[in-house]
């Protein structure tokens, strides 16, 4: 199903915006990617190349605290909280289960990583009309990196903002980068250098395609009237739909893909 919050500004969005006057901020985990997909933490630590024990303990964790990210009636300091204390045991699994760029590299290939219906040829259409493309992202940086490239549509349009894996000269892990970007924490504001902000000032409308309400402050501060904003609403359909509703332009659910909203953008 397709829902409209606010048919008349997305009539007159459509009217006004281009390709030279729009950049696209993405979430890349159960956006870019299919609901049944592997996300980028799990697809870094295939069973096979670092062993069940890491598997093991990421499913603990996110049984632990992955539905707090969708629950919307604990307030967002209490989420973040969780959610920051989520992030960093996962992020230590990785040193203490040696990570290598190797393994890493290994593991990204065998894993089940699957675009969602569209995305491609989306992220194709986008880098022939020279469109900005963000992708910022609370995953791992290299292995979102690595499956755009394996996909054969990692164009020079694309920012990648998200947590990448430092390696020394031997292809050893040495850290995560220095600010983590977690699912309640990402806005353009605050994360990007002047460079991409200049690149991004240019343009005069913003549209932000997300999985997570949170997902709406990834362009940052910036007018209603110019910024389009597009949900897929993957999980507790029933419970979250009016949350998105009221949050969104558009909000999209079950298996609906990027053809769904093309029309809209391009």
């Amino acid at each position: 199903m397709i829902y409209f919050n606010n048919q008349k500004k997305i009539n007159e969005l459509k009217q006004k915006m281009n390709k030279d006057n729009i950049c696209v901020f993405m979430d890349y985990d159960k956006t870019i990617t299919a609901n049944d997909s592997e996300d980028s933490w799990d697809a870094s630590a295939n069973k096979e190349i670092m062993g069940e024990n890491i598997k093991r303990d990421l499913e603990k964790y996110y049984q632990e605290y992955g539905m707090i990210e969708f629950d919307y009636h604990i307030n967002k300091d209490k989420r973040e909280k969780y959610i920051v204390e989520w992030y960093d045991k996962c992020m230590d699994l990785y040193y203490q289960y040696g990570l290598t760029i190797e393994k890493l590299k290994d593991s990204i290939d065998n894993s089940q990583l699957i675009l969602r219906k569209g995305a491609k040829d989306f992220l194709f259409k986008l880098y022939e009309n020279h469109v900005p493309v963000i992708i910022l992202s609370a995953g791992i940086g290299n292995v979102i990196e690595q499956c755009l490239k394996k996909e054969e549509c990692y164009y020079n349009n694309i920012t990648i903002i998200s947590n990448f894996i430092k390696f020394d000269k031997n292809g050893n892990m040495i850290k995560f980068s220095d600010n983590m970007i977690h699912s309640l924490n990402k806005n353009i504001d605050k994360l990007s250098d002047y460079r991409l902000k200049e690149k991004i000032e240019e343009k005069e409308y913003r549209v932000v395609i997300g999985d997570l309400v949170e997902d709406i402050y990834m362009m940052g501060e910036y007018p209603e009237s110019k910024s389009l904003k597009i949900g897929f609403l993957n999980k507790n359909v029933e419970e979250n739909l009016e949350v998105y509703k009221r949050n969104f332009d558009i909000v999209l659910t079950e298996e609906n893909n990027f053809y769904d909203i093309e029309k809209y953008i391009i």
